[in-house]
C-alpha cells in the first residue's frame, strides 16, 4: 500500500560543482529504489536555480525516507551528482493529529557523493496528500422467498412468495 507524497521543488542556493556554477541543473526525487522522478532543467544558469516545479511521488507505508539529489548536465551528456539529501519521511508526514495536507516548508544542507557536507541548500515543500475517497457500492440484498400454500397453485404462481421477516415481541411476563 501506498500513499501520496506532493513534493514541490521550489527553489536551491549556492549550488556549485568543483567551485563553478552549474548549468541545466535538475533534482531527482527516489521514494524506493529503482523509481525516481525528475523535475525539468532549472530555466536559469548560476549558483542559485528555481524549478517551483510540483511532482507527486508514490511513498510505500514502509519508507522512512526519501532521498533529493541535485544534479548537472556534462559536457558528456550524463547527469553529475552536485549535492544530496536523505530526508525522513516523519519530516513531512506530520505529527498523529495533524490536518490533511498540511503544507510544510523545509530546508536542507546538501553533501556531495563521499558525505561531505556543501554550501548548497534545497528549499522544498511537501504535503501527504488526502487519501482518495472510498467508493460505496450498493450490494443488492437478496429476496427472502418461502414456499407456501399447495404445491399445485404455487406452480402457477412461479413457485414462490415474497415475505418480509418481522419481529415480534412477547410481552413480559
Amino acid at each position: 500500500m501506498k500513499r501520496a507524497l506532493e513534493i514541490t521543488l521550489i527553489s536551491a542556493e549556492n549550488i556549485r560543482l568543483n567551485k563553478k556554477p552549474v548549468k541545466n541543473a535538475v533534482v531527482a526525487v527516489r521514494a524506493e529504489p529503482g523509481h525516481e522522478c525528475w523535475t525539468k532543467p532549472a530555466p536559469d544558469k548560476g549558483t542559485n536555480p528555481q524549478w517551483n516545479e510540483n511532482l507527486v511521488v508514490d511513498l510505500p507505508l514502509h519508507a522512512g525516507f526519501i532521498t533529493l539529489e541535485v544534479k548537472c548536465k556534462s559536457s558528456s551528456g550524463s547527469y553529475k551528482l552536485v549535492g544530496g539529501v536523505t530526508v525522513p519521511a516523519s519530516d513531512f508526514a506530520g505529527d498523529f493529529g495533524t490536518p490533511e495536507g498540511y503544507v510544510r516548508f523545509l530546508s536542507y544542507r546538501l553533501r556531495d557523493s563521499n558525505g561531505v557536507r556543501t554550501d548548497g541548500i534545497i528549499n522544498i515543500s511537501a504535503k501527504m496528500a488526502a487519501p482518495a475517497l472510498a467508493r460505496t457500492y450498493e450490494v443488492p440484498r437478496p429476496e427472502i422467498r418461502v414456499p407456501v400454500g399447495d404445491q399445485s397453485k404455487m406452480v402457477a404462481a412461479g413457485g414462490l412468495v415474497t415475505g418480509f421477516p418481522v419481529w415480534y415481541a412477547q410481552p413480559c411476563r
